[in-house]
């Protein structure tokens, strides 16, 4: 596969940037649609990023956003360490233009399995790194010594090795039914884990992250007692209030 750069247009839910990528990244930011995303990507270099497109601003800007991220290396799954989670930020609003997650095996060789509760991939990162335009998260985060760039921090590789994505893996709900394909991993308005995925429709949706079960070579949802808990959708297993009386989610009657 070429390494050529080539000049492309990279989305995120807040705005875009237009940046210099090969062919690999380009793979990896290709959901299945005409348009390349930043999250599947990760963190580019700064210096391959020529502008940066605002929603919030509405406005186009010269030069690369602000990047701010962190090495949690939390276990979210059976052998699978969410690495890094960062995002892309406006220079003029800090705004957040795209995010991003990173995620590693510590044993190449296995095999991931059942997904860690959310309450313990939202505990608190041990480790931050950012730069002197990076926007620190919380006031508990604590700064490690870094070689730093103009805009981005250059992070020490952790000591687990890089997984396949999970993007184009079958999710098939607790009772063997096919709901959809997966996408990514992502954040909701509540800044919970979830599992991005198209589903059978062709439209798409979200899976709380602890709703999952088991990762392998398909994602498997919780088991059959899970379905029965109150407020949960048993059409795209999201995890409502109790009371509610249709999906957030997917309007589905519950």
């Amino acid at each position: 596969m070429s390494s050529e750069l080539r000049l492309k247009k990279l989305r995120g839910s807040g705005g875009y940037v237009m940046a210099q990528v090969t062919d690999e990244q380009q793979v990896k930011g290709n959901l299945g649609g005409p348009d390349l995303f930043l999250a599947p990507i990760g963190r580019l270099n700064v210096e391959t990023i020529t502008k940066h497109f605002c929603n919030t601003c509405d406005k186009e800007f010269e030069g690369p956003p602000k990047i701010e991220f962190e090495n949690p290396n939390e276990e979210v799954a059976e052998n699978l360490i969410l690495a890094e989670k960062g995002q892309y930020i406006c220079n003029s609003c800090n705004s957040s233009i795209a995010e991003y997650r990173v995620f590693k095996k510590q044993d190449e060789a296995g095999e991931i399995g059942s997904a860690k509760p959310i309450e313990e991939v939202q505990s608190t990162p041990q480790q931050v790194q950012s730069t002197p335009q990076q926007v620190q998260s919380t006031p508990q985060q604590v700064e490690e010594p870094t070689t730093k760039t103009p805009q981005e921090t250059v992070t020490v590789p952790g000591p687990a090795t890089s997984v396949t994505s999970i993007e184009g893996r079958v999710v098939y709900d607790e009772n063997a039914n096919k709901i959809g394909i997966a996408k990514q991993v992502g954040i909701d308005s509540t800044q919970s884990m979830v599992l991005v995925l198209t589903k059978n429709d062709g439209t798409e949706g979200s899976i709380p992250w602890n709703s999952i079960k088991k990762i392998g070579e398909i994602i498997l949802l919780g088991n059959p007692e899970a379905a029965s808990q109150p407020g949960k959708c048993s059409n795209c297993g999201f995890g409502n209030k109790e009371g509610s009386k249709f999906c957030e989610e997917c309007g589905t009657k519950l």
